[in-house]
Order: structure tokens, then sequence, then C-alpha cells
């Protein structure tokens, strides 16, 4: 796929809707594309998981385990359009080497740019299985990844590594925080709101106000080397029903984004010693993750781009879900874009995210025939 193909892949996929739980036709769109070119993608719903090995034509119900695989995984679904887009998000523009349209930058530049870097190799003797997943639901609930990772494990599969297809300025984020999601329910008693001092009342938002405050900027973790402290932030808040009446229930969600430095369990209960009111635990399911500067991945990133930063991520992303194997997130694009009004990524770093892809799949090819009496490579040969 040259470069004029791969740009005109791009545009196709911008101008195809795949709004979160809108991804059947763009996910049937690139099915075919895959049988067109030898390969059988197995369909997850609307995920698709296509394997390359040494047949180009070998797909996933073909995968002769345990042969390792490495994963290159990205989404096809975006975020409604945000409020003060100026032009037509599914119409996709290109202005000056800039594309603008709805999910341009996060992620449809990622998907084509693995796209083209899977087909290139698709026919290469590898060490390892190549595997890309192409997953829905990633900006709402995670389900296509989990059910890709889920397949592969089923079958016995070895996951020897991953990287996501997320806008990072072709930087390497080798570390992620995680997610936790805390309400804090503060209790007082209800009256005339005009009688409530001389009653000496406890107004249930100021106990919840008072909460808040004590956890503005507590330290609530050890900082981590690469993702620094652990923050927590209010962002749905409810108290009261009339203007009159003391309220004598209030509530706040917490936005906690968490690090390794320690476990969920550990912070709810630092939370719990800081509050009056009651806190409930909504999610902890999203865990930080982070890898090690050695492992293959990351090894193999670094000589394909040796400018690139290492780096910890705030923001989520599918390599939450990888378990008991090294991960990255990098791709084309910048995150300060996505999710924005004209939302657009340059064709340029669409461009070098396939280069980047490609010699990246290349490097952990190289890394691990070089290493045959490695324990962790050994598997891959």
């Amino acid at each position: 796929m040259d470069e004029g193909d791969l740009l005109a892949l791009h545009r196709r996929l911008v101008a195809m809707p795949s709004v979160s739980g809108q991804e059947a036709t763009l996910a049937g769109w690139l099915e075919d594309l895959f049988w067109e070119r030898g390969l059988r993608p197995l369909r997850l719903g609307d995920t698709l998981l296509v394997i390359a090995g040494d047949d180009a034509a070998a797909g996933a119900a073909d995968l002769p385990a345990p042969r390792p695989l490495l994963l290159l995984d990205t989404h096809l679904d975006t975020v409604p359009p945000a409020p003060g887009w100026t032009r037509d998000p599914f119409t996709p523009e290109s202005v000056d080497g800039r594309v603008f349209g709805l999910g341009s930058n996060d992620a449809k530049a990622s998907v084509a740019a693995m796209t083209a870097a899977f087909l290139a190799l698709a026919r290469t003797q590898l060490p390892f299985a190549l595997g890309l997943a192409l997953v829905e639901a990633e900006e709402t609930r995670g389900t296509g990844t989990k059910r890709a990772l889920e397949d592969l494990a089923s079958r016995g599969v070895p996951l020897l590594g991953a990287v996501f297809g997320e806008p990072t300025r072709l930087d390497v984020a080798v570390a992620q925080k995680g997610l936790l999601l805390l309400e804090l329910e503060a209790r007082g008693e209800s009256c005339h709101a005009a009688n409530a001092d001389a009653l000496g009342v406890p107004n249930a938002a100021l106990v919840l106000a008072r909460d808040l405050l004590a956890l503005a900027g507590a330290e609530l973790a050890p900082r981590h080397a690469r993702l620094g402290a652990t923050t927590v932030q209010p962002t749905v808040l409810r108290a009261g029903e009339a203007r009159n009446v003391v309220p004598a229930q209030a509530s706040a969600v917490l936005d906690v984004r968490t690090t390794p430095a320690m476990s969920h369990g550990d912070v709810v209960a630092r939370v719990r010693e800081r509050v009056a009111s009651d806190v409930r635990v909504l999610s902890d399911r999203l865990e930080p993750r982070e890898t090690d500067e050695g492992a293959l991945v990351v090894r193999a990133a670094r000589a394909a781009r040796p400018e690139a930063r290492l780096y910890g991520s705030p923001t989520l992303s599918d390599l939450v879900h990888v378990q008991g194997a090294p991960a990255i997130k990098c791709g084309p694009g910048a995150s300060e874009r996505s999710h924005t009004a004209d939302e657009w990524v340059g064709e340029a770093e669409i461009v070098e995210g396939a280069r980047f892809y490609e010699r990246w799949v290349r490097e952990a090819a190289r890394l691990v025939e070089a290493t045959p009496a490695s324990p962790a490579l050994r598997v891959a040969r």
C-alpha cells in the first residue's frame, strides 16, 4: 500500500460513521477488504481479529497453538461529534496536509496505519504470529479488545506482546493510569432553611463540601515515577430538591486516577480515613498498567523510533485489558485533538505511523531471533 492508497484508506474510514454502538458498517467493509487480500478475518460482534503467519491466508481459526502472537490493536469506534463543528464531521476534508473529520485522529489514523503495516507484513516470515485487532466499543465499555483477548486465550494462544494504537504523537506510553470510581454519600437532617442554624441541623451539602475539600490535593498514594500522583476529581454532585429545604442527603461521584504505587483497595481505605461521608465503590476493575523498559515491545519501539519519548499516560485505553504480557500505547496523532470539534490529523503523521508499526514488528522479530537463549522469547521461535 503506497502513501496515496494509505491516505485514501484513512479518508474512507473517516467517511464511514462509527460512533460507539454503530461500528457494524465499518467493520463489515474492513472484513471484505481482508478477504480480498487473501486473509480470513474472524468477526466477533463488530470486532475484527485477523492473524497472519507463515501462510498469508492463515486466519484466526487456523493459528497453530501455542505459536505466540504479537498484536496490533486499535479501535473503530468514535465518540459522538462534539458541539462546535464548523464542517461536516463525516465528510473528510484534506486541507494543507491536515485531514479533518470525526475520528480522523482518534483513532482512525491508527486503524489506517496498522492495517497498512499488517498487510505489508502478511506474507513475511516471522518468528511469531502477527495479529491485528480492530475493535468496537473502546470509547464506552472496552468489550471489543476483551473479546479478542478471550478468543485468543480460549484457543491457548500465548500473547507475546501488544501495541495499542492511540494518538500519542508516536511517543511510547509504557505506563497508564487506572480508574477508580467512588461515590461519597453525606447525611444530614432535613428542615426549613430559615430554622437550620437555630436548630443546629446538620446540612448534608456542607458535610459533603468539607469532605471534598479534605480530598482536594490529598496524597492518597506515593508518587509514581512515570505517572505522578494519584488524583481525585469530583464530577457529578447532587444535593437538595427545594431552595428553602436543608438537604438530608448529598452525594458526589469521584473520578480517581490511580497508579501502580498503591492498590485500589488501599486507595479506597485512605479516602475513607479522610471523609465523614459514606464511601461506595462504583468501579474498581480498571487497574493501572506498567511495562518494564526492558520488555520486548519497548525495546522494539525504541529501535524502530529512537527519537520517541517514553512516558506515562494519564488517559485510559484498551491496554488496561492486557494481563500477563507486555504492552505499550503508541500511535499517530495527538491526544489533545481527540474528542474536539474539527478534529484533525496530519497526513504525514498517518504515513509515519504506518512506517513505525511495520518497523516495530520487524524489530521485534529481530530481537526474538537474536535472543534464542531467553526463556521469555524461546517460545516464539
